[in-house]
């Protein structure tokens, strides 16, 4: 079982449209952000994939040097359910038994058909000498000769995927599930400005096709779709990272929020950390100088020049910035309440109280206005 779910949330397939609106942000903010550089795709299906697509088709367009793709082998994966392309098996390389458990590598340099231009059609293509895992030597290689990675990954295995990324000390741009940003290991590189949200805005979700017939959601045009909680997530600059929230003071907030919580329950203050409760981003207080906590939403939204990060009530970041335990006796007066939940000893949470009634906040990120210069 478990198995199967690891290989339905690996197979997803991103649109080619969610992949150019991202890419354009980039473009717009510096039109020089690819050009003369090398980008890797790992973790790739180059046959299916929209990521090498758009690459390929944009490569004089963004000013690439040198374009690489690669694959997993079938037999690694968990789900197998396979059926080589056309472009694969009417090109004299194909090799039957090869094309089950050896990895594949397409590369993009040059006008290959004396077509006048660098394009998709000039794409080039071997067996790599193993699966494929971007873990394996040869991928590592690769990744070691890119400039920009650029990925989907496997969700299943993204806290290995993550450590291999930071390794290469390279530009990267990859989607992800939108709870890793809670992994105490992703928390703070985003804390320290090392990573960001990218362009794409995180409600909703996005939409992936599926080959897997048990996991759709919806089917589109045809074509079986998968709606994932996912994000993106880069070290590459982009201009909506830089817009400030246009945010109302608390006085106004008081009176005119839109939500009910916030005119009725104003802003409390936590039990267990000096902070308070800010459930709502579009409710960030504007003139408020001490910490706030936020939804994790709020990274979407997070603009380093307007507010800095100060830590999280992430398990294994809350102790070190000083978060409380709750305690027993706050628990049992949350259960009398009809809270529920385990409690144990050293149990650290964001909690507060409101007209007499405890509460726990959800996940936090907290938050402080930084200085206006």
């Amino acid at each position: 079982m478990g198995a199967a779910k690891a290989a339905k949330n690996d197979e997803f397939y991103t649109q080619y449209a969610d992949i150019q609106k991202e890419i354009n942000a980039y473009l717009e903010y510096n039109p020089d952000t690819f050009r003369d550089k090398t980008v890797l795709l790992p973790c790739d299906d180059p046959e299916w994939s929209n990521f090498t697509r758009f690459f390929a088709q944009n490569f004089e367009r963004l000013g690439l040097k040198r374009l690489i793709s690669t694959s997993y082998a079938v037999e690694s994966k968990k789900y197998k359910d396979y059926e080589p392309t056309l472009f694969e098996t009417e090109s004299p390389l194909f090799d039957v038994d090869k094309t089950r458990i050896k990895g594949k590598i397409f590369e993009l340099t040059r006008d290959t058909n004396g077509s006048g231009r660098i394009d998709i059609d000039d794409l080039e293509w071997h067996y790599l000498d193993g699966d494929g895992d971007f873990r394996s030597p040869e991928v590592c290689k690769l990744r070691d000769e890119a400039d920009i990675i650029v990925t989907n990954p496997p969700f299943s295995i993204f806290p290995l995927f993550f450590k291999w990324l930071l390794e290469g000390q390279k530009k990267f741009l990859f989607l992800a599930n939108k709870n890793c940003v809670t992994f105490k290991d992703v928390f703070p590189e985003i804390k320290n400005n090392h990573i960001w949200s990218g362009r794409t805005e995180w409600s909703g979700g996005m939409w992936f096709e599926t080959k897997v017939a048990s996991d759709v959601d919806k089917v589109i045009n045809g074509i079986n779709m998968k709606n994932v909680p996912s994000v993106w997530l880069t070290n590459i600059d982009h201009g909506r990272r830089h817009e400030p929230l246009s945010l109302m003071t608390m006085k106004d907030n008081l009176r005119f929020s839109k939500h009910k919580q916030i005119r009725e329950g104003g802003y409390p203050v936590y039990e267990t950390y000096q902070a308070i409760e800010v459930p709502y981003t579009d409710a960030i207080p504007s003139d408020y100088d001490g910490i706030m906590g936020v939804p994790i939403s709020f990274l979407d939204k997070y603009c380093p020049e307007q507010f800095e990060i100060i830590g999280s009530d992430i398990k294994g970041i809350s102790e070190n910035i000083g978060i409380q335990p709750i305690g027993k006796d706050w628990m049992d007066r949350y259960r009398s309440f009809g809270g529920t939940g385990h409690y144990t000893a050293n149990m650290r949470s964001l909690v507060y109280t409101v007209n007499g009634i405890p509460k726990k906040a959800p996940a936090r990120i907290l938050i402080r206005k930084k200085p206006q210069q």
